[in-house]
């Protein structure tokens, strides 16, 4: 292959095994399909690391006769690069700079997966006793307000029950869910 050649052609595919660059092209036209750029983005990547490994296996037994295969090498691994970036272009991915700086400081991303579900949980359990407690006490000032306002409590009730039953009715009327939300119907 002509070492001009490299930097023109378009790669697409695995990680393949002998260092150079295929003859494929990218015209699926599913380009602005986000699921394919990003296996796109991630085949290159792994196409790059592969590089990456037969290029370190070229330069740790270096001579002479291999200066050629170096040379094509990284020809190839520029081109790769460059391939790389012209993928990750059409990709919107946002990565939070607590995940970058645990893969900087040679930490696990998942640990800030699991930070994040464990902060949700215990934030949940916060407002869910909070929730309980307004509970408890709506529930408290109730029975105290019967003993002293029967009559009035009663009227409350009656308002309540039939102001729940009229949401009720025009939530479903309108598709709606009891929280206010509307129901969105699956595309097909």
């Amino acid at each position: 292959m002509d070492l001009s050649q490299t930097t023109t052609n378009v790669v697409t595919g695995g990680s393949g095994g002998n260092g150079m660059v295929s003859n494929q092209t990218n015209d699926t036209g599913a380009a602005d399909d986000p699921k394919q750029n990003l296996n796109q983005v991630i085949n290159s990547i792994q196409k790059t690391l592969g590089l990456l490994h037969q290029l370190y296996l070229t330069v740790s037994s270096f001579n002479a006769a291999s200066q050629l295969p170096l040379l094509q090498r990284l020809n190839s691994l520029v081109t790769e690069l460059n391939n790389m970036v012209k993928l990750s272009d059409k990709c919107n991915i946002e990565v939070p700079m607590e995940v970058l700086n645990l893969i900087d400081d040679g930490k696990n991303p998942d640990e800030f997966t699991r930070d994040v579900i464990n902060s949700c949980i215990a934030k949940n359990q916060v407002t869910k006793g909070r929730t309980d407690s307004f509970k408890s006490l709506r529930k408290h000032l109730l029975e105290e307000l019967e003993q002293t306002f029967p009559d009035e409590v009663e009227s409350y009730r009656e308002i309540r029950a039939s102001s729940a039953a009229e949401t009720k009715r025009l939530a479903q009327s309108q598709s709606m869910l009891p929280n206010g939300d509307v129901k969105v119907k699956p595309e097909i």
